[in-house]
């Protein structure tokens, strides 16, 4: 017999984090549990507010469906294709119950504490003088890969910020990582992107709003940047994914599992992407530390070289104690530390 349950939560950001959508000082989240024989297995519903599809009053209404048919089978399967974030809970849930509960998804190296993941550092938008002093503490961090959002402090700033880390360090010293969140618009996306250019970036993800699907398709064909596709995939259903990757023709796409609907789907994007020889790294998407947790360990199985997207971890000031920490620009596990706050408590 299993028991259900799920518990709301709210993490408080450090400093009130701006991006091109708007600046956000707290995140909203659901922790779902799942127990079977006294044995206990987490998930996190996790969406991002005016950004995830599942962001619609009706949530914990659809959460209380999925508990329930849970601990009764013989219900009908709800019908949660409008929350990915909820399906994301549930399957971490389901694999950590069959790992015994110990919130290991995967048993791989990177949970014996063996092997790490290298990750960008991130600096999020902010005053020039912020955004230097989130950079300095990055590179003090020993990152060597740092992602950069751009599009809401004014872009002369942003130059003037990318000059200021090309100064002192050449490409092969930093790699450069920007997301402009959907920002540049039609009339300037190409003119900023050549400028954007001089400064050896890697790639800029989601360079126009997602949804202008003829104007990212431009834009992916003649930006003199690698373009990376993000808020791109998240409203996209399964039978268009191969269709929209034909149509853009994108150097990487990000894959964010709570935003997209689960491991699953995001392996799915992943054997197509490849088949296309089109790059992908995953990035969590502002989850607490169970959720980063899970995202992390499904990434170690798919042995990808390049730098991921997880270092969100440390930009709350109250986040779940976990096992995770970050060394010299990687993300790590120490297998000598559990999982510790009392949001986890029954």
């Amino acid at each position: 017999m299993r028991k259900a349950t799920f518990k709301k939560y709210q993490l408080h950001f450090k400093n009130p984090a701006q991006t091109s959508r708007g600046v956000m000082s707290v995140k909203n989240g659901y922790l779902l549990s799942i127990t079977e024989n006294t044995i206990r297995g987490i998930g996190e519903c996790s969406f991002i507010e005016d950004l995830s599809i599942d962001d619609i009053p009706n949530y914990e209404a659809a959460l209380k469906e999925v508990c329930s048919y849970i601990e009764n089978p013989s219900l009908v399967k709800p019908n949660i294709s409008l929350f990915p974030s909820i399906r994301f809970g549930w399957e971490c849930a389901l694999l950590d119950l069959k790992g015994g509960g110990r919130e290991i998804l995967f048993d791989t190296d990177f949970t014996k504490g063996i092997n790490q993941i290298p990750i960008n550092g991130l600096v999020w938008m902010g005053s020039k003088e912020f955004m230097q002093r989130e950079l300095e503490e990055k590179l003090q961090d020993g990152f060597r890969c740092i992602k950069i959002k751009v599009g809401a402090i004014g872009f002369n700033e942003e130059i003037n910020l990318l000059k200021f880390i090309r100064q002192r360090f050449p490409k092969d010293a930093i790699e450069i990582r920007l997301d402009a969140n959907g920002a540049f618009q039609k009339d300037d996306v190409f003119k900023k992107l050549e400028i954007l250019a001089d400064f050896d970036i890697h790639s800029i993800e989601q360079p126009v709003k997602a949804g202008e699907l003829d104007l990212m398709s431009e834009v992916c064909s003649y930006s003199p940047i690698p373009v990376a596709l993000d808020e791109e995939l998240i409203r996209i259903k399964e039978c268009d994914m191969e269709h929209l990757l034909e149509k853009l023709c994108p150097h990487y796409i990000i894959l964010k599992p709570s935003l997209l609907g689960g491991f699953k789907v995001c392996d799915k994007w992943i054997e197509l992407a490849e088949r296309k020889d089109i790059g992908w790294w995953a990035t969590s998407a502002l989850e607490s530390n169970i959720g980063l947790n899970a995202i992390a360990q499904w990434v170690f199985t798919k042995n990808n070289a390049m730098v991921q997207g997880l270092g969100t971890g440390g930009l709350f000031i109250d986040n779940i104690s976990s096992p995770l920490f970050i060394q010299n620009g990687n993300l790590a596990y120490d297998p000598n530390t559990k999982f510790a706050d009392k949001i986890l408590e029954h």
